[in-house]
């Protein structure tokens, strides 16, 4: 008899529409992976945040049609990718629906389940928050054993190898040498990686093997970097923060590429698109340009489905 499969795309989630703005911010913050105080103060950190940026944060998701971008990309993902694997693809958000509740008991009945996380980078916050999720109600479910899983894929020859087409789109035609590259990550606060958390290593590896692969493949920048976004709050964040590293370049032609993210999201279509954009114009940037996340391009396609496959045993 033949075993139903079934891949479930891991990731944070976004917005489906505008009123679902609040509901993104208060889960996210209320996340103990993301704000580790004990529950009661974490619901009234959560509460103030929500309150005080929900506006804001609707505003800016208005500017980019009203819905965060990822969940068009992310159908487009499961749709590519089930046409290369002998299973059924579905995809799970962790603050906004569809939620791990609901999808797992959805497929509960499955024989074999294999969670793949869009995050190619380990964390706590993202690979382990989703995964805390995930088996806290497959042991509700008692489909624990039915589970498998990768945490991590940055170092993946496809994985890179789609990173430099995406690149090479950005740049066009044009003479590399002309342009500073910037792998733009998001950032964390310091804490949390003084706590062990490896994402911050993962991230420098993978720019080493971006760098390596580009240069395999002949292309080579006037230099190459990496900087941090998504700043919040008053507390110390990895560094270099992105505003100063574009600061600091001698060069006013730039790429970025968003290194830590597999699929277009508003930190890549509204915080680097447009309010990035608007600081490089002001610094006198003659060009800046942004490369898209991997999303649907078949090389990250094909990465998705050899993952799938060598969790096969």
């Amino acid at each position: 008899m033949t075993k139903r499969k079934v891949i479930l795309l891991l990731n944070m989630g976004g917005p489906n529409n505008l009123s679902e703005v609040k509901i993104f911010l208060n889960n996210m913050f209320n996340d103990h992976r993301i704000i580790s105080a004990p529950k009661p103060i974490r619901r009234m950190i959560a509460w103030l945040i929500t309150s005080r940026r929900h506006k804001e944060a609707e505003h800016n998701y208005s500017l980019i049609g009203g819905k965060s971008p990822i969940l068009g990309h992310t159908h487009h993902v499961v749709k590519a990718l089930s046409e290369h694997v002998d299973a059924d693809v579905h995809y799970v958000m962790r603050y906004t629906p569809p939620f791990t509740n609901d999808v797992l008991q959805s497929v509960a009945s499955y024989d074999e389940i294999y969670a793949i996380p869009l995050y190619p980078h380990f964390s706590t916050t993202t690979t382990l928050s989703s995964f805390d999720a995930l088996y806290e109600e497959a042991q509700k479910l008692g489909i624990s054993e039915k589970i498998r899983t990768v945490d991590r894929y940055y170092n993946d020859l496809t994985y890179n190898a789609t990173i430099v087409e995406r690149i090479k789109e950005a740049l066009g035609n044009d003479n590399e040498s002309e342009f500073e590259l910037i792998f733009s990550a998001h950032g964390l606060p310091k804490k949390i990686i003084d706590h062990g958390d490896l994402y911050q290593r993962h991230i420098r590896a993978n720019v080493y093997y971006a760098r390596r692969a580009l240069n395999e493949a002949g292309i080579f920048f006037h230099n190459t970097h990496l900087a941090y976004q998504s700043r919040l709050g008053p507390m110390e964040w990895i560094r270099p923060y992105l505003e100063d590293k574009l600061r600091s370049l001698k060069k006013k032609k730039v790429i970025i590429y968003p290194i830590a993210f597999t699929i277009d999201n508003s930190e890549t279509e509204f915080e680097l698109d447009i309010e990035y954009r608007e600081k490089a114009e002001a610094m006198g940037f003659e060009e800046y340009r942004l490369a898209k996340a991997p999303n649907d391009h078949p090389l990250f396609i094909q990465t998705l489905q050899t993952l799938y496959y060598s969790m096969h045993v």
